[in-house]
C-alpha cells in the first residue's frame, strides 16, 4: 500500500513516457513494482486501479491502467482455453527431454540460462533473473525474443526457466506473453528484438550484436481451440461450519464482506512453490489470525488434513477462485479428496473477473475498449 502510495503520483504521463526505460537491478523506478504483490492478491486490481483513477483521471492515467488489464486479459483468455495450460506442461517435458538427445541445444540452453551467451544484454538480463527473481517488463520481451529468435531455443523452455525464477510468475501473463513474442498468440505477428532500440532504452548500458534480423516463427507444439466459457466457481456455502484455505491465488480473503459473513472456524494454507509465496501466505496468514482471532490454525494444508476436518465438524473448505496454473491443478485433485470425505471444496471469485474475463476471448482491444465500463462498476473490494 506504501509503494502504490508513493507511485500514484507518477502513474500518469511519467509512466506513459518512461515506463520502457530499463535501468538496471534496483534502478526500476519508473514502474509500480507491485507485480509480486498484484500476483498474489496481497493487494487487488480494484485498489490499484483506483487509486491510480483518484490521483491521475481516468485519461491521464490510462497507459498504466491499460498494463494492468493486460493482466486480467491474459489469465481471462487462458481461462476460455485450459487445454492451452495442460498443452505447455507437455511441451515443456517433451522440450527438456529432448535435450538429452541434443547435445548442440543442451549447451546453448545452459549458456543462455547461466547468462554466458556473449550477447551483453541478454546474459545481464539472465543474471538479474537468476539473482533477484524480476525483470522489468520490457526487458522480458526482449530477453525471450532473443532467446527464440536469436538463441533458436524453444519458447517452451524459456518459459518454463522464466517462471521458476520470477518472484511474480503469473501462469497466464507468462506463458501467453512468451507465445506472443513467438509468433503464436497473434497468428503470424512476433516480436523481433532490435539492438539499437535496446541500446536507447537501456540508456547505452547495452550495444548487442548479431540479433536476429528475421523472425522465424517456430511450429506451433499446442492447439489453440475457440474461446469457451470460463469454468464457474463453485458457489460458498452459508451457515456451515468451515475452514479458509490460503493460495498464493488470492491472499487479501480477510478483507471481504463475503468471506467475513461466513462461519470460519479454522485456517490453513496450501504451500507454495517458492520463498516468496512463503513470506506472501505467513504474511497472509497471520492477517487472517487477527480477522478470526478464536479460530483453529492447522498450517500447511494436505490431503492428510482432510479426514481431520471432517471428522471436527467442518463442511466446507472455503478458498480463493483458482485461475488455471499450477494451484488450479493441485486444488482440483484435493477436491476429489475433499468430496470423497464429504468435504465441499467452494470458492469465491471476485467480480473484477466475473465482470472482465467474457471480453478476453480473443485480442485484448475488445478488454481495452470496455476499461471504462468496467471501472464504473460498483464494489470497492472486487
Amino acid at each position: 500500500m506504501a509503494r502504490l502510495r508513493e507511485f500514484a503520483p507518477k502513474a500518469g504521463t511519467h509512466y506513459a513516457r518512461l515506463r520502457n526505460l530499463d535501468l538496471g537491478p534496483g534502478r526500476h523506478q519508473h514502474v509500480s513494482g507491485l507485480s509480486p504483490a498484484l500476483r498474489r492478491r496481497l493487494i487487488s486490481e480494484q485498489e490499484v486501479v483506483s487509486a491510480v483513477v483518484d490521483e491521475q483521471g481516468l485519461d491521464a492515467g490510462e497507459k498504466f491502467i491499460s498494463e494492468v488489464f493486460w493482466r486480467t486479459y491474459w489469465k481471462g483468455w487462458l481461462e476460455q482455453r485450459p487445454s492451452v495450460w495442460a498443452g505447455y506442461l507437455r511441451a515443456v517435458d517433451h522440450e527438456k527431454q529432448w535435450l538429452d538427445h541434443d547435445r548442440d541445444r543442451a549447451t546453448r540452453f545452459s549458456q543462455a540460462v547461466e547468462g554466458r551467451s556473449g550477447i551483453d544484454c541478454f546474459d545481464a538480463w539472465a543474471a538479474e533473473l537468476n539473482e533477484t527473481g524480476y525483470l522489468h517488463n520490457w526487458a522480458r520481451m526482449q530477453f525471450a525474443s532473443i532467446w527464440i529468435f536469436t538463441l533458436g531455443l524453444p519458447w517452451e523452455l524459456g518459459a518454463a526457466h522464466m517462471f521458476s525464477r520470477l518472484i511474480d510468475a503469473d501462469p497466464a501473463s507468462n506463458t501467453l506473453s512468451w507465445r506472443w513474442v513467438a509468433g503464436l498468440h497473434t497468428k503470424g505477428k512476433a516480436y523481433l528484438a532490435d539492438g539499437e532500440r535496446i541500446r536507447a532504452m537501456t540508456q547505452g548500458r547495452f550495444s548487442p550484436q548479431g540479433l536476429a534480423r528475421r523472425a522465424l516463427i517456430p511450429a506451433d507444439s499446442i492447439d489453440s481451440p475457440e474461446a469457451s466459457a470460463p469454468r464457474p466457481a463453485v458457489p460458498l456455502q452459508k451457515g456451515v461450519s468451515s475452514l479458509l484455505l490460503l493460495t498464493a491465488e488470492d491472499l487479501s480473503l480477510e478483507t471481504l464482506p463475503q468471506i467475513g459473513a461466513l462461519s470460519i472456524d479454522a485456517l490453513a494454507v496450501l504451500p507454495g512453490d517458492s520463498e516468496a509465496d512463503a513470506v506472501a501466505l505467513a504474511d497472509a496468514l497471520a492477517r487472517a489470525r487477527q480477522r478470526w482471532p478464536d479460530t483453529q490454525v492447522l498450517g500447511p494444508f494436505g490431503v492428510s488434513d482432510l479426514r481431520l476436518a471432517r471428522t471436527v465438524g467442518f463442511r466446507q473448505i472455503v478458498t480463493g477462485f483458482a485461475p488455471v496454473g499450477p494451484i488450479a491443478d493441485r486444488l482440483s485433485a484435493l477436491k476429489v479428496d475433499a468430496e470423497r470425505e464429504g468435504l465441499a471444496l467452494t470458492e469465491y471469485q471476485r467480480s473484477w473477473d466475473v465482470d472482465a474475463w467474457p471480453y478476453c476471448g480473443k485480442g485484448f482491444f475488445p478488454l481495452k475498449e470496455k476499461i471504462p465500463m468496467l471501472m464504473s462498476l460498483n464494489g470497492d473490494q472486487r
